[in-house]
């Protein structure tokens, strides 16, 4: 379990106004602090962070944040600029570590391949990102990284991605699927924000660390925490998709056996723990036209006080729908209702609000018996009709290149946690 969390110098925000949300209702982001003051205004090659000693500058910031708008990126594009400016720096480290050094005529094959995706030529998009004041120098160096890394990765890994008959065999009997894994867990939050609280949090936080009962761990964060899932016992709701968790603890989750409590992790303001409280391979579905598998729980009063109230104690009690036979316990058959249908057969209401839902996610937005009846609606889960199957070279190569991905962004996030990263 130890990633060398702990060495981090970059600086991450994970709660949204300072312990007012979790963690999925905020982002994993780096520090603020390199918005520039007025004075760094006037000079484009201020520094706005250090990576080893090497330095992005405003001018490097500024240039990527109009490149992802180009790209039409979502979210908060300085910090992703930030983020991907700094993984930039750290790739084409190591690639030097590696005497990888590409020639200006496979950095050119690159501009042309991303180039194609857009049905673009190299010279095209070019033009087109000249043309919006985007440096074409920036571009290129950008691309360079992805290629660079793609030698790194292939160098480091690609003898220790080996799959076997017995994963294809198995990834081919789950076809109409998609096998992931997902988990439960749960989070505490203790402040650092005045030297009181660091001082009792570094006291606590070893011991919360050490526990290896969910209910220990609910209680310490009842009594503990201060987010407000201390009201669930520190329980983030429903299953998470694991590629869906914070970066920083995902691959602790694999690792971890339920029960388990990660090292204490440094975010601003506060230490943040975690505990698994299950694991389990996850059979999604694959694309197609869905068959949803939902559920409705019926609660007297319409949307009155009592009967939302009523709601929100459903929703803090409950996982996936099987928990709702629990609390459905001796009431009429009624009240609670499973159902699988074809989207196409669901009734339309039902069906938009199921649209807007995860599996384990739920909504209040609907009444029955004139308002009278409040529905609890849960989507069990989302099926789909398989795609086309490919062959065992394709699931094989499929196969290969997933494990590639995930065994390259862990020895990107230890390259992260062992470098300097600076913010001034």
């Amino acid at each position: 379990m130890k990633y060398g969390i702990m060495r981090m110098t970059a600086r991450f925000c994970w709660i949204k106004n300072t312990m007012q949300a979790t963690w999925f209702a905020s982002m994993l982001c780096l520090s603020a602090a390199f918005l520039a003051t007025p004075s760094q205004a006037q000079n484009l090659f201020a520094p706005v962070a250090k990576v080893n000693g090497s330095a992005i500058t405003l001018f490097d910031l500024e240039q990527r944040v109009a490149l992802l708008k180009m790209l039409r990126t979502g979210g908060d594009l300085e910090t992703e600029a930030l983020k991907r400016l700094i993984n930039e720096k750290l790739q084409l480290d190591v690639a030097r570590t590696l005497d990888i050094e590409l020639t200006d005529e496979e950095i050119a094959n690159g501009v042309d391949e991303f180039a194609g995706r857009n049905n673009l030529t190299g010279e095209q998009l070019i033009a087109a990102i000249t043309n919006e004041g985007v440096d074409p120098n920036g571009f290129r160096q950008f691309v360079e990284a992805g290629l660079a890394w793609r030698q790194v990765v292939g160098q480091r890994f690609s003898g220790t991605a080996f799959i076997t008959d017995a994963e294809v065999d198995r990834a081919l009997n789950l076809l109409g699927t998609e096998g992931s894994v997902r988990v439960l867990f749960s989070e505490i939050f203790l402040p650092t924000n005045t030297p009181q609280n660091a001082a009792i949090t570094q006291e606590l936080a070893p011991q919360i660390a050490a526990l290896r009962t969910i209910a220990e761990f609910s209680d310490a964060a009842r009594r503990f925490s201060a987010a407000p899932s201390r009201e669930r016992g520190g329980r983030v709701p429903g299953w998470v998709k694991l590629d869906e968790v914070p970066v920083l603890i995902r691959s602790l989750m694999l690792t971890m056996r339920p029960g388990e409590v990660t090292e204490p992790i440094e975010i601003p303001n506060a230490v943040g723990l975690f505990q698994l409280r299950a694991r389990e391979e996850f059979v999604a579905p694959a694309a197609g036209n869905p068959t949803l598998d939902y559920a409705s729980y019926l609660i007297a009063g319409g949307r009155s006080a009592a009967a939302l109230a009523r709601a929100a104690k459903v929703r803090a009690s409950v996982d996936v729908c099987d928990d709702l036979y629990e609390i459905a316990g001796k009431q009429p058959p009624e009240v609670l209702e499973r159902n699988i249908h074809p989207t196409s057969e669901i009734p339309r209401d039902v069906a938009q609000e199921l649209a807007r839902l995860d599996a384990g996610e739920h909504s209040t937005a609907l009444t029955r018996a004139n308002g009278q009846t409040l529905v609890f609606l849960m989507l069990c889960e989302r099926i789909r009709e398989a795609e086309k199957a490919p062959t065992r070279d394709q699931m094989r190569q499929q196969l290969n290149n997933q494990r590639l991905n995930e065994l390259a962004a862990a020895y990107l996030l230890d390259l992260r946690a062992d470098a300097v990263i600076s913010l001034p």
